[in-house]
C-alpha cells in the first residue's frame, strides 16, 4: 500500500519544516530546497493551512510556520489534508460491498495487511521523526 503522490509531498515538505519547526520557510526556499514547482507547493501549503496544520504569514518577510506543536501532528493528519485517508481502508479489490461480514476474497488478508501502515500513520508525530534523526535534508 503506497501513499498517493500528493500525501508524499506534504509529509516531506512539513517534515522538512520540524527539522526546524521555530523557523518560517518562504515558498521560495521551499520551491528551491525540496525542488517542487511554486504553484504545486502553493496549493499544497493552502490545504495544509486550511487544515490548521500550518499558518500562512503574509507580507514581505511572510512565509509558514506550524499552526500547532509538531507533537501534536501526526502522519494521518497530514494525508487527511490533502486527501481522503478512505481509499487506505476500502476494499483493494474495489467492490463497494466488502465487510467483515460479506468479505471480497481477499478482504481478511488486506485487513490485516494494512493494519501496519494505519497504525504507523495514526502513531507517528512530526516530533517522532525528527527525534528519529531526520535533520532536514534530502
Amino acid at each position: 500500500m503506497n501513499l498517493s503522490k500528493t500525501s508524499k509531498y506534504v509529509i516531506r515538505i512539513l517534515c522538512y519544516m520540524a527539522s526546524n519547526d521555530a523557523q518560517m520557510y518562504t515558498a521560495k526556499h521551499l520551491v528551491e530546497t525540496l525542488a517542487l514547482s511554486d504553484k504545486f507547493l502553493r496549493k499544497l501549503m493552502t490545504q495544509l493551512s486550511k487544515a490548521q496544520l500550518i499558518r500562512s504569514i503574509q507580507g514581505r518577510d511572510g512565509g509558514y510556520v506550524f499552526a500547532r506543536p509538531i507533537h501534536q501532528i501526526f502522519l494521518m493528519d497530514i494525508v487527511r489534508a490533502v486527501e481522503d485517508p478512505q481509499k487506505y481502508t476500502e476494499c483493494a479489490l474495489g467492490f463497494k460491498e466488502c465487510s467483515d461480514t460479506s468479505p471480497c476474497p481477499i478482504h481478511h488478508m488486506w485487513k490485516e495487511a494494512r493494519k501496519p501502515m494505519l497504525k504507523m500513520l495514526t502513531k507517528t508525530s512530526l516530533q517522532d521523526i525528527v527525534e528519529r534523526g531526520f535533520d532536514g535534508s534530502y
